[in-house]
């Protein structure tokens, strides 16, 4: 599989009055074409800000302390920020951000600010543009009529559709889905979802899907990043995290066990004790230490890296040490 992004060591800080917050810590991971790389972990984390970063846009006052954002091999943190306006955002990654009413503004049409997105990025006539958009709401469900109409006239669902129709007409690498439904009932969440895997086959597209539901990563992703206080805890495929051997972080055991199953009798739901760290001031060696079921002296002292346990299966755990 192509490779189209490699996020190496990352760190994005927010520098504030009380001290510097490590949002993201060290983060390394891949993405291949074609796939779909769930993030997932509770508030927090540093999924929302991975999100943000990857589109080279993290929000004030955070700022790049070190590591690389590769899309095809080009780091795309030095760039000047007009490169980025007009050659990498939305042209080579494209953000569905979480609340789909937040991104559309009340005052202008809907084709007035799709209009506006396109002709920033590609020169072509009024008619034609407006052609294509027609073409991209036909591919999200919603009737070219949709163009004439203000946001408020939508539902959830529609303004989430003319979202996704907007990230995707300029065909960019990779997707960034950040809790797509989280806003809408579950009818419609299925909708997005179905549509979302259609349109992923249809254009061999690539997604990063960012959300709290590990049953709905299950359904979505082919790899998950299980993140924790600004670090990754586990990487593996679906079935690594999700099969019969189940994962192998105490972090992700939790997650999974607060999980409701379908298909499995649970007798009773677990939950994680405490709360997330402090990010200016972090738990010394591993940050889950305060609320490990399995902590060990060791997780007291020294932070565990991020290591292989079998192929393609990453954890961050002193208890898997060889």
């Amino acid at each position: 599989m192509d490779k189209i992004l490699e996020v190496k060591n990352l760190k994005l800080y927010y520098h504030t009055s009380k001290g510097v917050v490590k949002a993201l810590d060290d983060v390394s991971f891949d993405l291949y074409k074609g796939e779909t790389l769930g993030l997932v972990g509770e508030s927090g984390c540093g999924k929302t800000t991975t999100g943000t970063a990857l589109l080279r846009m993290p929000t004030a006052p955070g700022r790049y302390d070190g590591g690389q954002i590769l899309i095809d091999g080009r780091d795309i943190i030095p760039l000047p920020e007009k490169d980025v306006r007009k050659n990498v955002r939305w042209e080579e990654v494209a953000m569905v951000f979480q609340g789909a009413m937040n991104c559309l503004t009340p005052v202008y049409t809907i084709g007035k600010q799709m209009l506006e997105t396109l002709q920033e990025h590609r020169d072509m006539e009024k008619e034609q543009a407006e052609e294509l958009i027609r073409e991209y709401l036909g591919l999200v469900g919603l009737p070219g009529e949709v163009m004439k109409r203000y946001p408020h006239e939508l539902s959830g669902g529609m303004k989430q559709r003319v979202v996704i129709a907007t990230a995707l007409f300029l065909k960019p690498k990779f997707v960034i889905l950040d809790e797509p439904t989280t806003a809408l009932d579950v009818i419609v969440q299925a909708q997005i979802i179905n549509l979302l895997k259609k349109l992923k086959k249809t254009f061999d597209l690539s997604f990063i899907f960012i959300t709290h539901d590990l049953a709905l990563e299950a359904e979505v992703a082919d790899r998950i990043c299980v993140m924790y206080a600004g670090k990754i805890a586990e990487l593996g495929t679906n079935a690594q995290i999700f099969g019969k051997q189940g994962p192998m972080h105490p972090y992700t055991e939790k997650l999974l066990a607060a999980t409701p199953r379908l298909h499995r009798k649970v007798e009773s739901l677990s939950f994680i004790p405490g709360t997330p760290p402090d990010l200016i001031d972090p738990p010394k060696g591993c940050r889950f230490n305060p609320r490990c079921h399995k902590v060990m002296d060791k997780c007291y002292v020294e932070e565990p890296p991020l290591k292989e346990v079998e192929p393609g299966h990453m954890v961050a755990c002193w208890r898997l040490e060889k």
